[in-house]
């Protein structure tokens, strides 16, 4: 059962296909959330990453994982039509399998810190309980309009 549907997480974030990589938030805390990406065949970037073989690019797993962080970010700010959360850096990223057409990810993203506009958090995804990827990404808030 899904906490924020898919309309929910639109109102929260910015991103639109292709481009939005969570379809559902499974689970929320003040410190803690969980997302979920179904990856489909359709996936517009499947065709060129590879065509004999697609797999999911690493760096979109790392985007699923700070559009979850985000979520849970925006989720509490009043004002957050008028922000964006911003990667502002990935340490320790590791992807342990490749994710194919027709996997579930599950991003679990935890809170390290949380300053005024600076946040991090770690984060891992798995596939059937299977660990994929993993990575601790800082995100910083901005005004939509700044610079």
């Amino acid at each position: 059962m899904a906490i924020l549907d898919i309309d929910a997480i639109r109102d929260i974030l910015p991103h639109r296909y292709p481009f939005l990589l969570v379809d559902r938030i499974v689970e929320m805390e003040p410190h803690r959330i969980v997302g979920i990406k179904n990856v489909t065949a359709n996936e517009p970037f499947f065709p060129g990453h590879f065509p004999d073989y697609p797999v999911m690019p690493g760096v979109l797993i790392t985007e699923s994982m700070a559009q979850v962080a985000g979520i849970l970010v925006l989720k509490e700010i009043p004002d957050r039509h008028q922000k964006l959360v911003l990667l502002a850096s990935v340490d320790e990223a590791k992807f342990r399998r490749p994710v194919r057409p027709g996997d579930q990810l599950r991003v679990e993203m935890t809170m390290v810190s949380k300053k005024a506009t600076i946040c991090k958090m770690t984060g891992k995804v798995t596939v059937d309980g299977v660990l994929v990827a993993e990575a601790t990404l800082m995100c910083v808030i901005r005004d939509r309009t700044a610079g």
